[in-house]
């Protein structure tokens, strides 16, 4: 109708478009650092260009599944797709540089294609399918985690698939057809003296290369030396690994800018709807003159989010995050705004692009306190939320429950009442034909119809005792007041009564102090909870975010246990073996070591992301003993070398697509570990967690495995003996 102006009040579409918008740059980013890691080891525009063609078919080929599976290109799904950008590489690199190898000893490209890619075909078969092992587990997730997460294990699922099919297929025949003999010349062929700056500069590379190969020889060969000391470090690793993760901060999702807050106002808990509207429009007024404020939406009233009349909802949001100061100074000004109005309290939130909250609450993290008797509930829970807001964990913690309402209470004398005529439903329905908005009528006109309410005049609403002035029918058609009849009286009451399986229940809301997590605000609750003495009969219970982390806290060693049987297992499987898959798996704690002490260093949460990158990095680490065992069991059985000498060959020959691999895993992760713009606080712990887990275990297992894998296999040799003498 006229008159009446449509506006949007929020759009989501805007900070989800960012969003994308920064991960889309991100992979392209991603692309070409992981392009430049290859050109530095393999020297060559031709063969660089074999590997970085498995990228985009990689990515365009995951496009194709994830439509099918009806899937959206989202935040999830973009960041798997940016951490698959190092990952579908990887089979490339191991086979391209394979078959480098037999080039450099003197075969042709086509000679070279075809020993490369038998001898390294099954060792990529290993790599992919235990990643794609690690994965699983997060496929089985539950709740809303699970959902989440499931796209994201999909995604990179898939993309792995598709990098191997082109790896044993497409890198070979590409290998083969252009590869040159001159362009693969070995480092110790000198250079003519009219050689190009290019070529001068790919000479300089491979020397520098062998520089880290004789240096890294002579470690290995101090570490087989003293294996007893390598041993003590790999058996240190995994004590440390397990102290560091029961040392750092646990929590659920990173708190992200999204552009958007919501406040939940509280007036006076006998305020009226006309008194809460004037402070909600004062309020509304301040928060719209505060800079960096783009438009404020208001509610009040009684709805399935609203229980009482005395609170409120407003949503501010916010102008472009380069256009305004940050999240938590404009929060601040926000709180400083609306603290000069008298009589009204916000509790305000950044509002999160993931959430598994289904209620509104006055701070991010909830839980109810419920008790079969409600007399002792309203005595306790004062006493409660007062100790939560003493936790050092906790910034602030409140309470819906508002048992300081004022009701009108009507004492009728039934005497009077039968001698006047007066019966109970008379009484009832003048009440609710002043009072309660009763319809009488409709006005139809040719645009729109208006629903017509009886009420009394404003002025009759103005003081209690006006209610006595109503008039009451008798049976006889003469009406009375109703002061002849009735008395009032005011009493406490409670403005709404939640329930919990029944029985009265409270909702108790909680914000964290800064610099603490929300493994330690738990923690300091349920010790609380002792401390105070807390009726056994009420029952504590975490709703929302602080439920599905207490959940995940049980639940994330069993999905990182699961990830490790699985892929145990897979090992199994495919080395026919239970020795040699302990030996590939005890890679794994340098990894956990390195993204923990990361996460220690630069103050973030063990959250549910960074879990996500430690599983990813069990997928990751493990490839360097694969590549390292596989050549040693291969040498030992057709060459019958010593297991010393067949893995200390298998490390040298392995260590040029180890580094390959490893640094282009870790380039693709660092665009997410310097994350800027829109929902970057999401995808910078999985970078973090990336980059120091693949720094460490680079460190690491270059120097442990070897000294693993003879140890377990002197064991396998013991026994063997054991069980052939045995038998004779």
């Amino acid at each position: 109708p006229t008159g009446i102006d449509v506006a949007v009040a929020a759009d989501r579409t805007h900070t989800i478009r960012d969003s994308v918008k920064h991960v889309q740059r991100e992979l392209l980013l991603a692309v070409a650092l992981v392009v430049l890691v290859t050109f530095v080891f393999l020297r060559t525009f031709t063969a660089t260009l074999i590997p970085s063609v498995v990228v985009p078919l990689s990515l365009v080929g995951t496009f194709a599944i994830m439509a099918a599976l009806g899937f959206s290109i989202n935040n999830l799904t973009l960041m798997a797709l940016t951490i698959a950008t190092g990952f579908v590489v990887d089979d490339a690199i191991v086979m391209i540089e394979n078959i480098v190898r037999f080039m450099e000893k003197g075969d042709s490209a086509f000679e070279a294609a075809l020993k490369g890619a038998a001898q390294i075909g099954f060792t990529l078969v290993s790599l992919t399918v235990s990643l794609i092992a690690v994965l699983i587990p997060l496929l089985f997730m539950s709740d809303v985690i699970g959902r989440l997460f499931r796209e994201f294990a999909v995604t990179l699922a898939v993309a792995i698939l598709l990098s191997l099919l082109i790896s044993l297929t497409l890198t070979p025949m590409m290998c083969a057809r252009l590869l040159r003999q001159e362009s693969v010349e070995p480092s110790t062929v000198s250079l003519a003296p009219s050689a190009s700056r290019y070529q001068r500069l790919t000479h300089w590379l491979a020397q520098q290369m062998d520089r880290v190969v004789h240096a890294y020889d002579r470690g290995l060969h101090w570490v087989l030396a003293h294996q007893g000391l390598t041993l003590v470090v790999a058996i240190a690793t995994f004590f440390l690994t397990a102290g560091l993760y029961l040392l750092v901060p646990k929590g659920f999702f990173p708190a992200q800018d999204t552009g958007i807050i919501q406040l939940i106002t509280t007036g006076p808990q006998d305020a009226s709807f006309t008194a809460m509207s004037r402070l909600q429009e004062q309020a509304a007024r301040r928060l719209l003159a505060q800079p960096g404020v783009n438009n404020v939406t208001s509610f009040i009233g009684v709805d399935g989010s609203n229980a009482a009349l005395n609170t409120g909802r407003m949503q501010v949001n916010l102008q472009p995050a380069g256009e305004r100061d940050n999240l938590t100074a404009m929060m601040a000004n926000i709180q400083q705004a609306i603290d000069a109005v008298p009589g009204l309290m916000i509790y305000q939130q950044p509002v999160q692009e993931l959430s598994v909250d289904d209620q509104l609450s006055r701070y991010p993290y909830q839980m109810a306190l419920s008790d079969p008797d409600p007399v002792e509930l309203e005595r306790w829970l004062p006493r409660w939320v007062e100790a939560m807001q003493n936790l050092p964990a906790i910034e602030a913690a409140a309470s819906d429950f508002q048992p300081n309402g004022r009701q009108l209470v009507l004492d009728i004398n039934r005497d009077t009442a039968a001698r006047l005529g007066v019966t109970k439903a008379a009484i009832d329905d003048a009440l609710y034909d002043a009072f309660g908005q009763r319809q009488i009528s409709t006005i139809y006109t040719q645009s729109a119809q208006y629903r017509v309410v009886l009420e009394v005049e404003p002025h009759a609403r103005q003081m209690p005792e006006n209610v006595l002035d109503l008039p009451i029918s008798t049976r006889t058609g003469a009406t009375v007041p109703l002061r002849t009849l009735a008395s009032w009286r005011e009493q406490k009451q409670t403005l709404s009564i939640d329930r919990l399986d029944q029985f009265p229940a409270a909702n108790v809301s909680f914000s964290l102090a800064a610099g603490s997590s929300l493994s330690e605000a738990i923690e300091q609750i349920n010790t609380l909870r002792l401390d105070i003495g807390l009726p056994d009969a009420i029952e504590l219970r975490y709703l929302g975010a602080a439920h599905a982390f207490e959940a995940s806290l049980s639940s994330t060693l069993w999905l990182l246990l699961a990830a490790v049987v699985t892929m145990y297992i897979v090992l199994g499987i495919l080395y026919e073996s239970y020795i040699h898959p302990i030996t590939i798996l005890s890679t794994l704690p340098s990894a956990a070591i390195g993204a923990l002490l990361a996460l220690l260093l630069a103050g973030y949460d063990l959250d549910l992301v960074g879990i996500i990158g430690i599983i990813l990095l069990i997928g990751i680490v493990k490839k360097n003993a694969i590549m390292m065992i596989d050549f040693a069991l291969v040498a030992q059985r057709e060459r019958r070398l010593s297991p010393q000498a067949a893995i200390h060959e298998a490390a040298l020959l392995r260590f040029r697509p180890i580094l390959m691999t490893t640094f282009a895993a870790l380039f693709s992760a660092l665009p997410l570990m310097f994350a800027t713009g829109t929902g970057a606080e999401l995808r910078q712990p999985l970078g973090l967690v990336m980059v120091g887990g693949l720094i460490c275990s680079q460190v690491l297992t270059l120097f442990t495995t070897p000294v693993i894998y003879l140890y377990f296999d002197r064991l396998l040799q013991r026994r063997e003996s054991t069980v052939a003498s045995e038998s004779v």
